[in-house]
């Protein structure tokens, strides 16, 4: 589990295509600092399996669903991205509860600078066959990751959402370089998508509807 609180920027050195894979090589100084064979590391909110650790780097496989779903199918060598080691127990949630688990992807539609803070703006897709898609498991205050960030929702309609960023995010994560058509990972409230499946299950589906 993680919580959305960013310890570093690291940035990818390696990428070796597979068969409806991909390895990469992450560089991360301070996650890797105590990490084993086996541990997970989110990488821009993914939450992966540490393989071949050294002092300031780490393996990681990606499996063909995960590119998919991600931001990371797109990633090359000097790829800058979040780092959060998993949370232990007894350690504070700084953000909130996620898993790691990406649900897809956004795209940043609007930047507006304001004097303390910036506002982004970003357009999810629809679901197939219409109708919203990930943004009906979003609200109004409510938490989302972005890039592995833990943010609070501002603003939020059919098809797109908002959130504000002050200058600690802007500087600590990647966030900061996010401009109008960047893409960028999701994960939203597990919980929503749990009340989703019992409702559908309920009604005599199982998918809501």
């Amino acid at each position: 589990m993680f919580t959305g609180i960013v310890e570093e920027i690291g940035e990818i050195v390696g990428v070796v295509g597979q068969d409806d894979a991909a390895r990469l090589r992450v560089r991360g100084p301070l996650v890797i600092s105590d990490a084993r064979p086996g541990d997970s590391i989110a990488v821009n909110g993914v939450c992966l399996t540490v393989t071949e650790p050294t002092s300031d780097e780490f393996g990681v496989d990606v499996m063909g669903e995960t590119l998919r779903r991600s931001s990371l199918a797109g990633a090359t060598a000097g790829t800058r991205v979040n780092l959060e080691r998993a949370v232990a127990a007894g350690d504070r949630l700084g953000g909130h509860i996620m898993q790691g688990h990406v649900d897809g992807t956004a795209t940043v539609v609007e930047r507006t600078e304001h004097a303390q803070w910036t506002t982004l703006r970003f357009r999810v897709a629809a679901q197939e066959g219409g109708g919203p898609g990930l943004t009906r498991y979003i609200v109004e205050k409510g938490s989302i990751a972005v890039d592995g960030v833990s943010l609070t929702v501002t603003e939020v309609d059919d098809d797109s959402f908002a959130v504000g960023l002050i200058p600690t995010t802007l500087r600590e994560t990647t966030l900061g370089e996010r401009t109008v058509g960047s893409t960028v990972n999701l994960e939203v409230d597990v919980v929503a998508k749990y009340v989703e499946r019992l409702v559908g299950f309920q009604a005599g589906t199982s998918q809501g509807k």
